[in-house]
């Protein structure tokens, strides 16, 4: 389980690398258009994502930031610094799945909610936010597909062959294959 997560928060730095690299690509005027998905801009999509990447992490870690994280729901007006932002959360992601343990992941992640306190094995948490990850990146990708960006692929990640494909973002955040795959599969 551990491997898996490590791989995941890997997937989630290049995916969000490979996204919003592209979203840089757009107008302020199409990053603001209002468009069809659970929020009603490509903007206000991704800032929803970074915020409660914020919020679970900081649970994980036993923080303090809690229902606080929501307090802006649009804490970047710009793809120039919501990028950064989004890469530091998710190089931090990595290093917990780096440093997790067994007993890490079956702790129990205390989720402050407006009227209660939930309690979650870590490793639920951290599923969960993959998923929620995975969501809205892909409500990003197909408000991509009505502007004049094209929307990036965002499933060459885990196969091997495919690797020459996702090369040069790796190269650009710094890691490599034996690094998040520790070449534990890379024989044929």
């Amino acid at each position: 389980m551990i491997e898996h997560f490590r791989h995941q928060a890997y997937c989630n730095l290049w995916s969000n690398h490979r996204l919003l690299t592209a979203c840089a690509g757009l107008s302020q005027e199409a990053l603001y258009a209002e468009r069809s998905g659970f929020f009603p801009s490509i903007h206000a999509t991704l800032n929803h994502i970074l915020i409660v990447d914020a919020y679970y992490i900081d649970a994980l870690e036993g923080g303090t930031l809690g229902l606080g994280a929501f307090d802006d729901e649009l804490p970047h007006a710009a793809i120039d610094t919501l990028q950064p932002a989004q890469e530091r959360l998710d190089r931090h992601l990595v290093a917990l799945c780096e440093s997790a343990t067994p007993a890490w992941l079956t702790r129990e992640t205390v989720l402050p909610r407006g009227t209660h306190q939930q309690h979650e094995p870590t490793h639920r948490v951290l599923a969960h936010l993959f998923v929620h990850q995975t969501h809205h990146r892909g409500q990003v990708h197909a408000m991509l597909s009505s502007t004049k960006v094209a929307p990036p692929q965002l499933d060459e990640f885990f196969l091997r062959d495919e690797a020459p494909l996702r090369q040069a973002e790796f190269s650009d955040l710094g890691i490599d294959e034996d690094q998040v795959w520790r070449s534990n599969d890379s024989a044929h």
